[in-house]
């Protein structure tokens, strides 16, 4: 272990004192240009025990995101945050205290790690955020190009920007359409100018064609849609079904004539609902506006 003397612009502590939570001005100027910097130079190998304790941590680490992502589904799904919060999105900020986007991501992403696990794939992600561009594509397609990225990264951990360069030659080869009828998918309007005012909204694939599908929104359909301009939402079929009972739904409302249009805006919000279900408060919200305009239910 040595010692040794560094020099440091002005700019470069500043930049290392604001991480710290400390400004350069709390310090003398003798501190500041003669600092003590701490450099350890060994390299003594491992023993057999570091080696296996180096294994499972980094192992757990790596699992990390995976196990947040897993706790944070089930919380939702069976509502656990109900006896002090109305909603899941309330529950992440007040507890957790990050968004609902992050929370989707960490279960997202702990879906595509639970693929790439059970795919064998030799090199796992260590993070959501590597494995974020996978999402837009089918769960048998993330581990291929995942390997792919793999390789591209010379056999190291790829990271986001070159999973997504990955994601997108993978999807310009044309590979066949993996869409079923009766899924739910997601909308990626970008610019089609058909899918004005769509992006993000669910709909349901009513045909599939070889480049394109057929698709049920709740206010209406939309014919032969490319691939490229749809989302895998991995759903579970019983998901599905959920989704197809609530476009029934909505599409009855739809067709009122009266329908206010504080209604129809409501109703546009569910269109693009990210989850499978309806909270408590939008499920009220929907019964009250049937009865109010008499629409019977299944």
């Amino acid at each position: 272990m040595a010692k040794r003397r560094s020099e440091w612009t002005e700019d470069e502590l500043d930049e290392m004192l604001a991480s710290a939570g400390r400004g350069v001005e709390a310090i003398s100027r003798s501190e500041r240009f003669a600092i003590e910097v701490e450099v350890i130079e060994s390299s003594r190998p491992l023993s057999e025990g570091e080696v296996r304790d180096k294994d499972r941590l980094e192992r757990t680490v790596e699992r990390a995101f995976y196990e947040a992502g897993r706790a944070l589904q089930e919380l939702r799904d069976r509502r656990l945050y109900r006896d002090e919060y109305d909603s899941f999105e309330d529950y992440c900020r007040g507890r957790f205290g990050h968004s609902r986007q992050k929370a989707n991501y960490l279960i997202v992403g702990a879906a595509i790690y639970r693929t790439l696990s059970a795919a064998n794939c030799p090199l796992l992600p260590s993070s959501e955020y590597q494995v974020r561009p996978l999402a837009v594509l089918a769960p048998q397609q993330q581990p291929t190009v995942w390997n792919e990225a793999v390789a591209e990264a010379g056999g190291k951990t790829p990271s986001n920007r070159l999973v997504r360069e990955t994601v997108g030659k993978y999807r310009d080869k044309g590979k066949a359409n993996v869409f079923e009828v009766g899924e739910v998918v997601g909308i990626l309007a970008k610019d089609n100018p058909r899918l004005k005012g769509k992006n993000n909204c669910w709909a349901i694939v009513t045909a599939v064609h070889p480049r394109s599908c057929d698709l049920r929104l709740h206010d209406g359909a939309i014919d032969l849609v490319k691939i490229e301009y749809l989302k895998e939402l991995g759903y579970t079929e019983g998901d599905c079904q959920t989704v197809r009972r609530l476009c029934d739904r909505l599409s009855r409302l739809r067709e009122r004539e009266d329908l206010e249009d504080a209604a129809v805006a409501f109703l546009g919000i569910l269109g693009k609902l990210q989850r499978p279900y309806l909270s408590e408060l939008e499920e009220g919200m929907l019964t009250m506006l049937e009865k109010y305009y008499g629409v019977v239910t299944d």
